[in-house]
Parts: structure tokens; sequence; C-alpha cells
């Protein structure tokens, strides 16, 4: 069993929230989400919110948080083979009541089909919120480009803004 060796990033003004599915061998290594150099998961959200894309971990803290952004992800503890979520099998989920306690989340994403899998068994009924899907950022999810990418997420993202009037 491998457990989430790191916490959610988040705080009071954190209005939006983006869920992984489990971190990587990678993002394990370095204690913090999106570890892998080929994860675009910090080129899009860099482009999307039209900023600098943050390298360090403490510049990726200080971008997320500016920009209203909690993050974590939906597993806290599973078996998996290496970095591959087609491995995944006895789940646990994270309790994100935490942070919907403390901040006031308007939307909740999910990055990519794995989580959207285990947020829709494990904690959409528990919360009562339903997530929207974005493609996923890993490098697995080869048939999206970065531009593809970066586009669908800023429609997504700028469409929940714009209901939510955030």
């Amino acid at each position: 069993m491998t457990l989430h060796p790191f916490p959610p990033l988040y705080d009071k003004n954190s209005n939006i929230l983006i869920l992984g599915s489990f971190p990587s061998v990678k993002s394990r290594e370095k204690m913090f989400f999106y570890g892998h150099p080929q994860n675009r998961f910090w080129k899009v959200i860099s482009a999307v919110f039209g900023d600098k894309m943050p390298v360090s971990i403490e510049e990726k803290k200080k971008f997320l948080l500016k920009h209203g952004i909690a993050l974590w992800d939906v597993i806290a503890s599973c078996e998996i083979e290496g970095s591959s979520d087609s491995s995944i099998k006895n789940v646990t989920a994270n309790d994100i009541t935490e942070i919907l306690g403390c901040a006031d989340i308007k939307a909740i994403f999910v990055n990519g089909k794995t989580a959207e899998k285990y947020y829709k068994k494990y904690i959409e009924k528990a919360v009562g919120r339903r997530a929207v899907c974005l493609p996923s950022t890993s490098p697995a999810n080869a048939a999206w480009s970065l531009d593809r990418l970066v586009e669908e997420w800023e429609n997504k993202i700028v469409q929940c803004n714009e209901a939510l009037k955030l």
C-alpha cells in the first residue's frame, strides 16, 4: 500500500479546487504536485491564468494561492505500480471536507478520467458536489497537445468562473 505523502495546498481564499488522482513517483520523491517534468500541469495552468510558469516548489505554492487554486488528489492511499493510473487498486479516498470547510470553493475540477472515476465513486456523494473533468495533463495522455489542453482547460475554467461570478 502506498500512502499519499504530502498535504493539500489551499488557504481561506482558495475558490477553485483541482484534484488529481494520485502523485506520480517523481511527485512523491519531490513531495509536491505534478513533479514529473513531462507532466504539463504547470505549463497549462500558467497559460490559463496568463502568468509566468512557476519553477520551484515555493513559486508553485505562491502561484496557486495567488490565483485562488487549491490542489490535492482524490486518492489517499492505494496499491500502484510506479506511476501507472491503470494499475491503481484498493483505493482509500482523501477527505476533502477540510478544504471545503476552510475555503469558499466555488468549483471542483478533476485532472483526468482516473481522478473523475474515483471522485465519483468515493467523494461526490459524500460532499454533495459534482466535479468538472478536465483532460489529463499527464504525459500518458499523448492524444492531447499542449495547445489543445490549454484551450480546453481555459474554456472549462472560464465557463465555471463566469457561471459562478468568480
